[in-house]
């Protein structure tokens, strides 16, 4: 059997006799003073290692979507097939994004504004911790905004087009997305898609109104490569590919909200390094200036952002 090493025999080889006194004092102290300075020397390499072992973490500057850590809502792509579908809707070739960011089940909490507002209610997503707290309907206006056209750090985006699906499950694909839609009692869904100023990338992000964190909750665990948000095509020339080709989900929560996303490169290719920075710098920017920015809101006021 493999272990570590054991404790000595009792046996061993024959020890030799002492060395006279007078002849060993010498070497003692010489072993002695050999010693010290050795140990001076280890405790030395030992410092320095420590404080190199301190630093290291610090190295690691800013956020890389490459990352596995909770700092941001962007998502990692998995790999996916060659395969280039050019069809109509649901002919996409989706995969499911793993959490870069927060678990599915919910986003980073909301930021809360020092302005005494309202009393707001306990909990990680205040009065939009569930639909009772925060009755009023979403509207495209609110979640989207008013501007068809925004700026985030220099990059430029275009609202294309949007929709307010009578039914929650015309909005989305998957049977698994659309039952856990309806046992959350979803009674609304938004859609808005966007592009990028140079029309590489695009993408649709839909707000699902459910009664609750917990079944809001239930809709992000269903999704995957086969359940999400339904790819919104525009009538312009870059917008109106969506939904073809290979393309990038995911889902999260936000109180009893789920926020779904289908983004892609326009040919439909699945993306290299370089593109998928670029997809999730898109997301982040949309999602940051429309969505999350109306449902940080919510969670405050309990009221609709106007």
């Amino acid at each position: 059997m493999g272990g570590g090493p054991q404790g000595s025999g009792t046996g061993g080889p024959p020890q030799e006799p002492p060395a006279p006194q007078q002849e060993t004092a010498p070497t003692s102290r010489r072993s002695r003073s050999r010693s010290r300075k050795e140990r001076a020397a280890d405790d030395s390499e030992q410092a320095s290692q420590s404080k190199d072992t301190e630093r290291a973490p610090q190295s690691r500057i800013g956020w890389s979507p490459y990352d596995e850590g909770p700092r941001s809502r962007a998502p990692l792509w998995f790999a996916i097939g060659g395969v280039v579908v050019l069809g109509l809707l649901g002919g996409g070739l989706a995969v499911m994004w793993n959490a870069g960011g927060p678990s599915t089940a919910e986003t980073a909490e909301p930021r809360r504004t020092s302005a005494p507002l309202v009393s707001v209610p306990p909990g990680k997503y205040g009065f939009a911790e569930s639909r009772s707290m925060d009755p009023e309907a979403i509207t495209v206006k609110e979640i989207f905004g008013s501007k068809k056209t925004f700026t985030v750090s220099g990059r430029a985006y275009e609202m294309t087009i949007t929709s307010k699906d009578k039914k929650c499950t015309d909005g989305a694909l998957g049977d698994k997305l659309q039952k856990a839609l309806k046992d959350g009692k979803c009674n609304q869904l938004v859609r808005a898609s966007f592009r990028d100023k140079s029309g590489k990338v695009i993408g649709t992000v839909g707000v699902a109104n459910l009664t609750t964190g917990k079944t809001a909750g239930k809709v992000a665990k269903s999704g995957d490569d086969k359940n999400y948000v339904k790819p919104l095509t525009g009538k312009d020339s870059v917008t109106k590919f969506l939904g073809s080709g290979s393309g990038g989900t995911k889902i999260w929560t936000h109180g009893h909200y789920a926020i779904m996303v289908w983004f892609q490169n326009k040919d439909g290719t699945k993306p290299d390094k370089k593109g998928s920075k670029r997809l999730f710098q898109a997301i982040d920017d949309i999602t940051g200036a429309t969505v999350f920015k109306a449902l940080d809101n919510r969670s405050v006021t309990g009221s609709p952002l106007t």
